[in-house]
């Protein structure tokens, strides 16, 4: 069977503004999608118009959003212009991680804005979008995973409960959508090269870069690929869970270093 065109379909990404999330943005641009874009960084995203249009966008609209704030999401997405809101593809993207901390010594904080980012900004987008995929009758929601969600690794024991969380809410959205035509998948990452480790050790570029030295990481536009991939596949197809790495990783702790 031929695949899914997202041609003038509504593709939504949280978290556009860079990284994983601004490769969708392009990736699915050349696919003739209508991207709707949130992230927290509205100029960001402001920027990246004019060329996902020349990319291949049918069209663009951005907005400014904070997945932690419940009542922000629910608003943007139930003030979303009448031509925005028939949301096809959710990329439920935006997350992130801080510190390294042992879990003894870990800081609130930290944990607060992970737990409401990585799990709460998920439940409260995906609340706010699927209903409306479910009356249509179409939809595919993707939540981004993690090899974290596999196995923890040493000081990131808040951080990869948060990603096993996200794996087990997606497979219990799938079997809360069983019957319906929405497809639900977890696509995850292993290292991948973005502003991620510098958000994790905030905005400290020397500690950051250490992280990918001796080790060919996986790009954003790799994740991308996959994404565009699973939501393209012919409509009784859907990819529960699939999970990529970089050829030097084994898992959330073996790496090949040269």
């Amino acid at each position: 069977m031929a695949k899914i065109s997202l041609k003038d379909r509504i593709v939504f990404i949280t978290g556009a503004s860079a990284g994983i999330g601004a490769a969708c943005a392009q990736a699915f641009a050349a696919e003739g999608a209508r991207l709707l874009l949130a992230a927290r960084r509205l100029e960001r995203l402001e920027a990246m118009e004019v060329d996902l249009l020349e990319a291949g966008a049918a069209a663009v609209h951005a907005f400014r959003l904070d997945v932690q704030d419940r009542e922000a999401v629910e608003a943007a997405i139930a003030n979303l212009p009448a031509e925005w809101r028939a949301i096809d593809v959710l990329v439920n993207n935006a997350g992130l991680s801080r510190g390294l901390d042992k879990l003894w010594e870990g800081k609130a904080q930290d944990w607060e804005e992970m737990i409401d980012t990585n799990v709460k900004g998920v439940l409260w987008v995906t609340r706010a979008v699927a209903p409306g995929m479910v009356k249509r009758g179409r939809g595919h929601v993707v939540n981004l995973g993690s090899t974290a969600q596999e196995l923890a690794y040493p000081g990131g024991a808040v951080y990869c409960g948060t990603k096993a969380a996200v794996k087990l809410i997606n497979d219990g959205l799938r079997e809360d959508l069983l019957g319906t035509p929405i497809r639900v998948s977890d696509i995850g990452a292993g290292m991948v090269e973005t502003e991620f480790s510098e958000v994790r050790f905030r905005g400290d570029q020397e500690r950051a870069a250490k992280v990918y030295q001796n080790i060919t990481p996986l790009t954003a536009d790799d994740m991308a690929d996959a994404i565009v991939w699973a939501t393209t596949r012919p409509a009784h197809v859907n990819v529960a869970h699939m999970i990529l790495t970089t050829i030097d990783q084994a898992n959330s702790i073996m790496f090949n270093r040269r």
